[in-house]
């Protein structure tokens, strides 16, 4: 098991770290260019990567990672939602400079969360990763929560406009399901999700570095 959540943590680390460097290049190549097809030139990966970081979930029922559930499905599903709800499913959205901004943090993110995780299954820790990791998602991820809030504001008008999501049955019961105010409603559960995500947070990160004592005497 820890052969197998090594490889998966090496193949998720390989293609962020793919992303991020394409990023990097592609805007010190095109300038500001670069950023309004992000989505396009990056997309793809981002998508597979996001897909299969679903079986997270599945590590930790099974018991093989001892993360805390809620706050994973939480995260995960907030990026299932926003990057294949929001901006795949609308491509006028997918060129906004916003999408370059979310993609950015999310693979900061996990540029580091991967290979903090890497280095964890051989038993090696170095503490300057270690704070790292610990660390730098407490002002990221705020960050990307408002991210992933203006995401789907910009989405809200061409959602309006073509309707998408957005169902009406007649038969049996008259009843119509208008997608922009379910994205409404998920906006208010963005950012209460992300008041007990940030408390977890916290949390791992006193458990790691409030005392120092294990990561110290291990590096």
């Amino acid at each position: 098991m820890n052969t197998y959540l090594f490889m998966y943590d090496l193949m998720q680390f390989c293609g962020h770290s793919w992303i991020f460097t394409n990023m990097i290049i592609r805007f010190m190549s095109f300038g500001k260019d670069s950023l309004a097809d992000t989505f396009y030139s990056i997309g793809l990966v981002m998508r597979l990567c996001q897909l299969l970081s679903v079986l997270e979930i599945l590590h930790i029922l099974i018991g093989i990672d001892k993360s805390r559930l809620f706050p994973r499905v939480l995260q995960i599903t907030e990026r299932i939602i926003v990057l294949f709800v929001v901006i795949n499913s609308q491509e006028e959205v997918q060129g906004k400079y916003i999408v370059c901004v979310l993609f950015f943090i999310w693979n900061v993110l996990d540029v580091v969360r991967y290979i903090y995780n890497m280095l964890a299954r051989m038993g090696i820790y170095y503490l300057p990763l270690t704070w790292l990791n610990f660390s730098l998602c407490i002002p990221l991820y705020p960050l990307s929560v408002l991210a992933k809030a203006f995401a789907i504001c910009v989405s809200l008008p061409y959602f309006e406009s073509f309707g998408t999501y957005s169902v009406k049955l007649l038969f049996p019961f008259a009843f119509s399901i208008y997608f922009p105010y379910i994205l409404k409603a998920y906006l208010l559960v963005l950012f209460i999700g992300m008041c007990f995500i940030i408390q977890n947070l916290f949390s791992e990160r006193k458990a790691h570095l409030g005392t120092g004592n294990t990561e110290k005497k291990r590096s």
